[in-house]
């Protein structure tokens, strides 16, 4: 077995016993726990399975009105946008819940040609997009590892306009630590890798072939990122395959090892329940599949246990669920998404060669318009890792508040750069009324850099950032 870890991540009995001790917390002990998390410095392992273990309406809605207090003062109402391009649904894993699986015959196979790439970029860039999320099957023909390297610098080498991509995260199979100093060097934001499950006996249960069925290999990755200087790294679990309390407390000891060793924990979280996925009989009854009311405590309990980190919910939940777990903690979400490499220039809907189906198919600017209609502040910022802000840096300024005098600012004038260039008229009368909200709400000196930013941008210029 190939990792770079000489002790295991994950003590799954100190995580059983955890839960099981804190089943039925008293009211005193939720009450300490809820006036701890409200002072937004996170929390510890036994107070974060005290937390799961809520169930009555009060303390449900005193967990939300929490998570909703101290997401607010740290994010205040920025919510960043991104879309996810998949390249290639070539795979030689065999995951029981994945419609790229090796084994399915069920969906036709394509890696996309970088000309087919830029058509794509070309397509979303039209729509607005800034940032996008590198996502490919765990196999690359022909050229390897360069495959991604290659899309990387296509991404980059679009300029349509006014339009360009600034960022690149990647979704990829676990690299070599080699192969994470190159993607270093291709300047990609956060490498983003899911663990799926933590669960020992069930991540071997799904994972039936190829190299993904390496445990420890997958868990390492972050630690071969970050020895690697990828300093902002994405985690996730695929809630509905084990138990979301234990996959919960898991992620907390995956992120507590993260921070133990190399001083910063994850850039981001992402919660993606599962969804259906053409030719997994398994993707359309999970084992354990979470509910609308845990899947809400899921999202508030990490926003008060990490509650620096950005969370991220994908268009794999509806709108209306996207909507209601804004306030409960997410910061990221995807828009007009598509899973099916070539769907965006194509125009293909069907999703039958994707990797699961979206619970969300409204465009950018629907969502731009509904978002901030409800008072969010859509932003496509990508100065902090123009100017270095990233992994320990960011989270020196994060954490005493200092990160909304620049995060603010960026926000609003990427969101102006949207209204002029790709804005309906609709998004524009509901933005523009919201920009004027946002002003009025800033100190005077934030709000006087950020004018300064928007009268830049009023006269043609673009990307500007502090």
């Amino acid at each position: 077995m190939n990792t770079n870890l000489s002790t295991p991540v994950i003590d799954e009995q100190l995580i059983d016993k955890t839960i099981a001790e804190r089943v039925n917390p008293s009211d005193t002990r939720i009450n300490e726990v809820l006036a701890k998390a409200a002072e937004g410095k996170g929390l510890l392992p036994d107070e974060v399975a005290i937390l799961t273990a809520l169930e009555t309406p009060e303390h449900l809605e005193r967990l939300f009105s929490t998570a909703k207090a101290v997401k607010e003062r740290i994010y205040g109402k920025r919510l960043v946008l991104f879309a996810p391009l998949y390249v290639s649904n070539l795979c030689s894993n065999e995951c029981a819940y994945c419609a790229f699986r090796a084994k399915n015959t069920f969906i036709t196979r394509k890696a996309l040609r970088q000309e087919e790439i830029r058509r794509e970029v070309e397509f979303l860039v039209d729509q607005g997009h800034k940032r996008i999320l590198l996502v490919a099957g765990e196999s690359y023909s022909g050229s390897g590892f360069r495959y991604v390297l290659d899309s990387i610098e296509t991404i980059y080498s679009v300029k349509r306009r006014q339009g360009e991509i600034r960022r690149v995260n990647a979704n990829v199979a676990p690299p070599t630590l080699e192969e994470c100093r190159l993607l270093k060097r291709a300047k990609i934001g956060t490498y983003q890798c899911f663990q799926e499950t933590y669960h020992h006996a069930t991540y071997a249960a799904v994972h039936l072939g190829g190299k993904k069925r390496d445990y420890d290999w997958r868990v390492g990755v972050f630690d071969r990122a970050m020895e690697a200087g990828i300093d902002d790294v994405g985690i996730g679990v695929l809630f509905g395959l084990y138990d979301w309390k234990f996959e919960l407390l898991a992620m907390f000891q995956h992120i507590n090892h993260l921070e133990a060793r190399f001083g910063v924990g994850p850039h981001t979280i992402s919660v993606p329940r599962m969804e259906p996925a053409t030719g997994s009989e398994l993707a359309t009854r999970p084992p354990y599949a979470v509910s609308d009311t845990d899947f809400r405590k899921i999202v508030a309990i990490l926003r008060l246990a990490v509650p620096y980190t950005g969370i991220i919910m994908s268009t794999r939940e509806s709108a209306a669920m996207r909507n209601e777990t804004l306030a409960l903690g997410v910061s990221q979400i995807s828009a007009g998404s598509r899973t099916n490499p070539g769907g965006y220039s194509s125009g293909d809907l069907t999703e039958a060669d994707g990797q699961f189906s979206l619970g969300d198919h409204r465009l950018l600017d629907e969502v731009i318009r509904d978002v901030a209609s409800m008072g969010y502040l859509p932003s496509f910022c990508t100065g902090c890792y123009r100017l270095g802000r990233t992994g320990a840096d960011f989270m020196d300024l994060a954490k005493p508040g200092e990160i909304k005098e620049h995060c603010d600012p960026n926000a609003v004038s990427t969101f102006l750069e949207y209204l002029i260039d790709y804005g309906s008229k609709e998004a524009n009368t509901v933005g523009e009324e919201l920009i004027k909200r946002i002003l009025e709400g800033m100190t005077t000196t934030v709000r006087d850099r950020t004018e300064k930013i928007i009268m830049q941008v009023k006269n043609g210029k673009r990307d500007v950032y502090c």
